[in-house]
């Protein structure tokens, strides 16, 4: 039955392009049954993972190829619920009626998007895995190039393309290895392999490379703030919300499938997440666009997960089921409240340039006037993303705390040196996050507008506030009530590892028990602040008192917009800290005569991987390419048995090293 349930989640998103198709005549029409197929497959695929989740269950077939065990349930509950969400929203943002055949082909690659990651997280073939892979990797290609008149959505577009297939090719040598060890593509007979030797280390070695280019790990991440912010909204939700965890799915995947894997895969992990946690929310700090900041804080949130699962590695390496399931859990649950709070911010982005026209935080300002619904929801999505409790965020992040606090315990006495590293790091990542929401939230819906299109702003339709909506009540609801999903998390985790749940459960036990008891305490502290702060305007109405205004202006009696803060302002202070790594450059136009014209300035942060790395790397091999065209073109023999020497000395010095 499970089963049947897994094929319906696959097979409906797959179809539902066919519906907008041969609806076509009926815009309107043709969206709402793409629209009711790709939710219905979602509703589908939901139940299924609850299912295996609550019973711990697997649900198998062999004959397809198919395999849903609690850890691929996690991935497949993330994957539909913002699939189906993000199915609503587009009805309004990206409709139909409105966009013609630009929005016919959005939703055929959007099902093909859903369809393949379901199939890849269900798989239990290497080949059924790697035909979902690909799938869902084309698809997003052509959901990213939506608006291709726009020469930086082709390059955008290109770079993602390019970049997921250098990936797809190292995870044809990961599974060409492991058939080569366990005499099959099928999972079930790669379990068990061992991870000593040569074979573990490059198997490691290749499928973070594969799967990290996917999830967006620094240094690997240099393609997805130019995808993000190219795409539609709900499908930039999906990318960031979904599509960089099958990265991950498929880091824990292939680990799972060895006995005691080594101590130093989790050190890696570790290195790999604190530096991605670090420096993504240090460059979204920088950004201007808010879908460019919300791309970088995947990057962050991204590697707080890798972060949870190095602390689980590190955990199966030392025997220690309490790091096990704190590590796994944490990153787990930081999949789906990832997926959930993200979702959220990228669909309150949308929703800004939806209203206004631009992206630009220096454009906007003063929108919670003009925006309420918006501005609240988007605020809940702000506070969870940035750990706080009692939302969601927070609860995931609390696990992984209490991991590497966990860690100190370890009486070899290996371990501390992590963890004395990994809950600073953690600590910092958390106070950068709420720094940069602060701004984003004062700059774009506090204040005075800044232009006219801030003005004009309104409110969204509510098919595009309905599925904001439901996912703020999800922060609220995961984040106060953790411990109900410690057990599945649990069950999840002794499944990846192949121990003893009964050794996870007193763990599991106390860390949800903390972490419920932190979010209620944080609920109860905010209740009273709002009853506090609500006798206090009765009194003041009362007493006949206004509430106080404009304390200090400055000297300004007359202050206008230009005098706020902007978004690079906020963060100069901040980003002081980072400028070994965040390097901004200003753009100013020079003012010269008695009378000069008009002039702006702004500032822009090059990504240190693509723009000053990859981009002149590319400029210069193009540079070299065209000379050594024009010798060849000559017929020179010396230089053609040059080139061919050169080639055999490099393939024999590959071969040397593998």
């Amino acid at each position: 039955m499970t089963i049947a349930l897994v094929l319906g989640g696959i097979a409906l998103p797959l179809a539902s392009g066919l519906a907008a198709v041969a609806l076509a005549r009926r815009p309107a029409a043709a969206q709402a049954a793409a629209c009711l197929l790709l939710c219905a497959g979602a509703a589908l695929a939901i139940a299924a993972s609850v299912a295996v989740l609550l019973t711990g269950e697997a649900a198998v077939s062999v004959r397809l190829a198919l395999r849903l065990d609690a850890v691929s349930a996690i991935f497949l509950l993330a994957i539909s619920l913002v699939s189906g969400l993000g199915a609503i929203y587009g009805t309004r943002y990206h409709s139909q009626a409105e966009h013609g055949a630009a929005a016919v082909r959005l939703q055929i690659f959007y099902g093909l998007a859903v369809g393949g990651m379901a199939l890849l997280v269900a798989a239990s073939n290497a080949i059924v895995f790697l035909v979902g892979w690909e799938v869902m990797a084309l698809a997003n290609f052509f959901l990213v190039l939506t608006e291709h008149e726009k020469r930086e959505v082709q390059g955008a577009a290109f770079l993602y393309l390019a970049s997921t297939h250098v990936g797809t090719l190292a995870l044809f040598a990961v599974f060409a290895l492991l058939r080569h060890a366990a005499g099959s593509f099928d999972f079930a007979a790669m379990e068990g392999v061992r991870a000593g030797g040569v074979l573990g280390a490059r198997v490691f070695a290749l499928a973070l490379l594969g799967f990290g280019l996917k999830a967006g790990l620094m240094p690997l991440h240099y393609w997805l703030p130019p995808a993000h912010a190219a795409a539609p909204s709900h499908v930039s939700a999906l990318m960031s919300g979904v599509v960089v965890k099958t990265g991950i799915y498929g880091i824990l995947r292939v680990t799972g499938f060895f006995d005691a894997p080594p101590q130093w895969w989790g050190v890696v992990l570790l290195a790999a997440g604190g530096t991605s946690a670090v420096l993504g929310v240090a460059f979204a700090l920088a950004q201007h666009d808010v879908k460019r900041l919300l791309a970088y804080h995947t990057v962050e949130n991204v590697g707080i997960i890798a972060l949870g699962a190095g602390l689980a590695l590190l955990g199966r390496a030392r025997g220690a089921p309490a790091l096990v399931l704190l590590g796994f859990a944490g990153a787990g649950l930081h999949v789906v409240n990832h997926a959930v709070f993200k979702s959220l911010l990228f669909y309150g982005a949308g929703v800004i340039q939806h209203a206004t026209g631009t992206r630009e935080m220096d454009r906007l300002g003063g929108l919670a006037r003009r925006l309420p619904v918006t501005a609240a929801l988007f605020t809940v999505g702000a506070a969870a993303i940035s750990g706080l409790p009692p939302l969601n965020g927070f609860a995931s992040e609390w696990l992984v705390y209490l991991g590497f606090l966990e860690a100190l315990r370890s009486p070899a006495g290996d371990l501390v040196a992590f963890a004395a590293v990994g809950a600073p790091v953690l600590a910092l990542v958390g106070g950068l996050a709420a720094a940069c929401f602060a701004k984003v939230v004062g700059v774009v819906f506090l204040g005075n507008a800044r232009t006219a299109e801030a003005e004009r702003a309104h409110e969204a339709p509510r098919a595009m506030l309905a599925p904001m909506a439901v996912l703020a009540l999800a922060c609220a609801a995961i984040g106060l009530a953790p411990a109900a999903l410690l057990p599945p998390l649990a069950r999840a985790a002794a499944a990846w590892s192949r121990s003893d749940p009964r050794l996870l459960a007193a763990p599991a036990l106390r860390a949800g028990t903390s972490a419920s008891l932190v979010s209620l305490v944080a609920l109860a502290l905010l209740l009273l602040a709002a009853a506090l702060w609500a006798w206090r305007r009765r009194h003041l109405a009362a007493a006949g008192r206004a509430a106080p205004v404009d304390t200090w202006g400055c000297g300004f009696t007359a202050p206008t917009a230009r005098i706020q803060y902007t978004s690079s302002s906020f963060a100069e202070l901040l980003l002081g800290r980072f400028s070994w790594a965040v390097r901004p450059r200003g753009h100013a136009v020079r003012l010269e005569g008695p009378f000069p014209a008009a002039a702006t300035f702004h500032t822009s942060v090059p990504d240190p991987v693509l723009d000053l790395a990859l981009v002149p790397i590319a400029r210069a091999y193009g540079w070299i390419a065209s000379r050594m065209r024009v010798l060849y073109l000559q017929r020179l023999i010396q230089f053609q048995m040059l080139l061919i020497l050169a080639t055999l000395v490099a393939v024999l010095a590959w071969g040397f090293v593998w």
